[in-house]
């Protein structure tokens, strides 16, 4: 059995500065105007029943038939505040660069309005840019919510340093494992969950450092001789 994972590269500058650049961003003094947010996102298929559930009774689970209409896909987006415990959920029906600008125009106007900056890490997903305001918005408008973000990515094959992946495969396990029948439901169900989850305010115990990576990711930082281990190599080779 093949297991799907992410797996980096022997060697890459490119994947430990974004690596790094994210850890730093973890371990900053928490700043109430400059506020870190995680961003990810996941679709959810919308599948309609052909046949009634026979519905659950004493002793008795469930039953769904096999067969199902397809009603589309649906996107979710999740914005994680990891020190705050909070979380918000916006659903769509498309995946477009248009939709990623409004869920972040409603971040920053609506969830965040008083905050200076809003820090975000995310994935390097190509509507994951500043670019999408300006499809989305005049320039003007543009120009305004690029300000009031600061980015920063995951790099490549790296998705599993967004501490909002995490939540969101917590809202997957929880919330998205059966069938759903129309976005109506997926929106009450993904809006239930949380609700339920941010009255418990419950965080992410981020642990993994700077340190960790160079200890246990080494391979993955490209090898650097210092000038006097060169020098001593030629020398030797000299004599």
């Amino acid at each position: 059995m093949n297991v799907e994972w992410c797996i980096p590269p022997n060697s890459s500058a490119a994947f430990v500065t974004n690596m790094e650049d994210v850890l730093e961003v973890y371990v900053r003094e928490p700043d109430p105007k400059r506020l870190l947010v995680c961003m990810d996102e996941t679709c959810k298929q919308i599948l309609s029943d052909k046949r009634k559930p026979i519905l659950a009774e004493p002793g008795k689970a469930k039953r769904v038939d096999y067969k199902y209409k397809r009603e589309g896909v649906c996107d979710i987006f999740m914005f994680f505040e990891p020190l705050a415990g909070k979380r918000n959920t916006q659903v769509t029906d498309t995946r477009t660069r248009k939709d990623w600008a409004q869920a972040m125009k409603h971040l920053s106007d609506d969830i965040y309005p008083d905050a200076e900056k809003i820090i975000i890490v995310m994935d390097n997903l190509n509507t994951h840019t500043a670019i999408s305001f300006y499809e989305t918005f005049q320039p003007e408008e543009a120009l305004r919510l690029s300000n009031r973000f600061e980015f920063h990515y995951t790099p490549k094959h790296g998705s599993w340093l967004n501490i909002a992946e995490i939540e969101l495969g917590v809202l997957i396990r929880q919330c998205l494992i059966g069938r759903i029948q129309s976005k109506e439901k997926l929106v009450s169900e993904v809006s239930a969950w949380e609700t339920n989850r941010n009255a418990k305010v419950v965080k992410v115990n981020w642990q993994f450092s700077t340190e960790d990576a160079r200890i246990k990711l080494h391979h993955l930082y490209p090898k650097i001789e210092d000038l006097l281990t060169t020098r001593i190599k030629a020398t030797s080779e000299e004599l």
